[in-house]
């Protein structure tokens, strides 16, 4: 299992403690387990309560649902959905939802849009009209079921008709414990010199704890050290109706037998550690449980994963983990067989600590940690298949909405994002995030998008201002001692950094020269022929092939103006000359790329080396972009047609796996921008359509079939990951987005005559 998965928010739904009772104590370990495991994951826990005021819980449990109130599902759905949860972790038990059957859980997995893993704790053979119809509901919205017995995954098949491919068996999680000699805790109890039976768990009538206080006298006969620990509160919901009634039956038949002095009530709820020493204080484990049909006992778990000797009744978990000669077996309501097995262990100590042994070493593969990385793995895997059938979504959405029409620009966004310094980074949702500021980037992109508009005709003296300060930001930005351009700024105009990256020099560079090639302020040009001319030449120096074709795409935009500049003609040969020979040393059969990795801001790449070729004439230069964005092209084409960008979460390594997912709308717009250039230069409408493709990416034709433009605002979310959408909305998603929209309505709006550079 990889030690960092791409899941970081996982949500636990359940009962929780200090609530007593088995699926209380699951969630929590389940729940903490995973949190150890894996410490770069946000766990959070939303806990069902069975009564009004609720329980003390601990900071793990971020909301509370109350059993009987519908709305309240509603709201917990909700409150998932606002807290880019990335999987809901469900324990699923009849009883513990309200509504018949449970069934007012459903109203939650029907709001909640994320990937649903179900941890099914009871698995019916017969079950009733209320309770399939429940059953069938969690298979229709569950992405994932895990069981934690063989048979409990035959039933969901031949029972509930479960797909097979969407089951994991992952076995009851245990502490880990030493096999260790019981001697060790017995003081604790003060049963030191005794044979220790023990049962423990919430008492109820269930539990069959009778049995084994009937075949206490014929144990004592043959073992008089024998003392029976009965440990465990009595069930809070029995508690409720009748009291302390079943406990008090229980010690009454005590005395009737004339055990009382060998039967040890502990009426208490104890602590993990508290349990770890009644366990190690046990020589036998008994379940005397009465009902066949339990698929799951967290009580048999326990011991059986401490090596301890077990003798229980056979229902459906005890025939499974302990076959194989790992504990023993004796008929439903037989005190005398269970007082049979006892005596045969206690008068063969070999046999006994041999059983042990064998369980004690099949445990080692149910101890938390281990069960915390096979969840992991299944969420991982529920997120995975979450995405698949949306990609056969998405493609019949393309077949139905063949046309995605292209929405009016809305600029709220922009203006939200921006103030007199200039635009900040990042957002929260669709609010500017102040502690992450501004960066030289981002401001670059916009004062892009403002010299593209004022070129379409936009004529609005917000974007004037706007232009002024985010080319006020980059006159900033850069430091005439060094002629470098610095990148990030704190919120307080503070330069966090002495130098910013090359790309971010470059892409400066670039904004600038689109300026100088394409703006009508006087005053703006003037500035940026400063900008450009002192910023040109650290370049040279510059080893990030993605700065050298930003650095080629400002540089044609300044030719547009100043074609006779030879010196700056010369640069942008050299820069070409430079990508020309990474290709020429990379690239190769089924591999026609620049680099041994294809990671972001890819279709700059070929975009910078279509502009030299053609505008300078070299054949070679020009086939070698075209053939690199066809090949990229490609590569990003799902086989439904849509596009779909190498994500940034491992990118794509010569040889291996191009990564599927997250995909930035960065790329979207890269791809758009360089197939508009092949267009210009080509002529060939396959990479107009293509360009199209790539915008309606952003309207929703993608592997999810969800849009990451967002009319309301007029921004664009971040991120298109496996299951959902990131739904902030930074400044380079919706500037990829904008710039997208202003290239393309510029190319719809009029006929191309000669080759135009397309910006971004």
């Amino acid at each position: 299992m990889d030690s960092s998965p791409n899941t970081k928010h996982i949500a636990f739904l359940g009962d929780y403690i200090p609530r007593r009772c088995g699926i209380a104590t699951f969630t929590a370990d389940i729940c903490e387990a995973v949190a150890t495991a894996f410490p770069q994951t946000q766990c959070i826990v939303g806990s069902v309560n069975d009564r009004p005021e609720g329980y003390e819980y601990p900071e793990r449990v971020r909301f509370e649902i109350d059993e009987r109130e519908l709305d309240s599902y509603r709201r917990a759905a909700e409150f998932l959905n606002i807290n880019n949860v990335e999987v809901l972790s469900v324990q699923h038990e009849f009883g513990i939802y309200g509504g018949p059957a449970g069934s007012h859980l459903l109203t939650l997995l029907r709001e909640v849009r994320r990937p649903i893993v179900t941890t099914l704790h009871t698995v019916l053979s017969e079950p009733n009209p209320d309770q399939r119809m429940v059953m069938e509901q969690l298979n229709q919205l569950s992405n994932r079921f895990i069981v934690m017995a063989e048979r409990g995954q035959r039933m969901l098949e031949s029972v509930y008709g479960v797909d097979p491919g969407k089951i994991d068996l992952i076995p009851h999680g245990v502490i880990d414990m030493p096999f260790i000699d019981s001697n060790f805790f017995k003081d604790i109890f003060g049963v030191e010199g005794k044979t220790v039976l023990l049962t423990f768990g919430l008492l109820s009538p269930n539990k069959g704890i009778e049995y084994v206080i009937e075949a206490l006298p014929a144990i004592l006969k043959r073992h008089p050290n024998v003392v029976y620990l009965v440990l465990g509160a009595t069930h809070p919901h029995l508690l409720a109706h009748e009291g302390e009634a079943y406990r008090e039956r229980l010690e009454q038949l005590a005395k009737k037998r004339g055990v009382a002095n060998q039967v040890i009530f502990h009426n208490r709820f104890v602590t993990v550690e508290e349990l770890k020493e009644f366990i190690g204080a046990a020589d036998i484990y008994i379940t005397p449980y009465l009902n066949v049909a339990q698929v799951t006992s967290g009580t048999l778990a326990y011991t059986f994963g401490a090596g301890k000797a077990i003798i229980s009744t056979p229902y459906w978990h005890a025939q499974e983990l302990l076959a194989g000669d790992r504990g023993v077996l004796v008929p439903f309501r037989d005190a005398p067989g269970i007082a049979e097995g006892v005596n045969h262990f206690l008068s063969n100590p070999t046999l006994m600590t041999a059983m042990r042994k064998r369980a004690w070493k099949a445990g080692r593969e149910m101890i938390w940690p281990v069960v915390a990385e096979r969840y992991m793995e299944s969420f991982e895997r529920a997120r995975a298949s979450l995405s698949r059938p949306s990609v056969e979504m998405a493609a019949v959405r393309t077949i139905e909405n063949a046309n995605y029409p292209m929405p009016p620009l809305k600029l709220d966004h922009l203006y939200t994002m921006s103030d007199h310094t200039g635009i900040f980074q990042h957002a929260i949702y669709n609010v500017p995030n102040y502690h992450e500021g501004y960066c030289t980037d981002d401001n670059a992109r916009a004062f892009i998008f403002t010299v593209l508009l004022q070129e379409a005709g936009e004529r609005d003296s917000r974007l004037d201002r706007l232009a002024s300060s985010y080319l006020a930001f980059l006159w900033y930005a850069f430091d005439a001692n060094t002629c470098r351009f610095r990148n990030f700024m704190s919120h307080h105009r503070e330069w966090i950094e002495r130098a910013g990256s090359e790309d971010s020099h470059a892409r400066a560079l670039w904004a600038v020269g689109t300026a100088l090639g394409r703006s009508r302020d006087h005053g703006h040009r003037s500035l940026c022929a400063l900008l450009f001319q002192r910023g040109l030449s650290p370049v040279a120096r510059f080893s990030s092939p993605r700065a050298w074709a930003f650095a080629i795409l400002a540089i044609h935009e300044y030719l547009r103006a100043f074609s006779g500049d030879r010196v700056v003609s010369q640069m942008r040969d050299v820069l070409a000359g430079q990508l020309l020979g990474l290709y020429r040393a990379n690239a190769g059969a089924g591999w026609q790329w620049f680099e041994q990795t294809v990671t972001y801001d890819n279709a700059k790449l070929s975009h910078a080396l279509i502009l030299s070729g053609y505008w300078t004439s070299n054949g070679e230069m020009l086939d070698i972009g075209l053939t690199s964005l066809r090949w990229l092209l490609e590569a990003q084409t799902a086989d439904s047609g849509h596009f779909t960008p190498i994500g940034c979460h491992g990118f794509w390594i010569r040889g291996g796996e191009r990564a599927r997912f997250d995909q930035q709308p960065l790329e979207a717009h890269a791809m758009l921008s360089a197939c508009l250039e092949a267009f210009a230069v080509t002529r060939d409408t396959n990479w107009r359509d293509a360009a199209q493709q790539c915008f309606e990416w952003f309207l929703g034709r993608n592997d999810l079939g969800e849009p990451l433009y967002d009319p309301t605002t007029g921004g664009c979310r971040d991120a298109l990951l496996q299951d959902h959408l990131n739904q902030n909305q930074g400044a380079e998603s919706s500037l990829a987005f904008y710039l997208s929209h202003a290239e393309l309505t510029l190319v719809k709006s009029r006929a191309i005559e000669t080759p135009q550079t397309c910006a971004a």
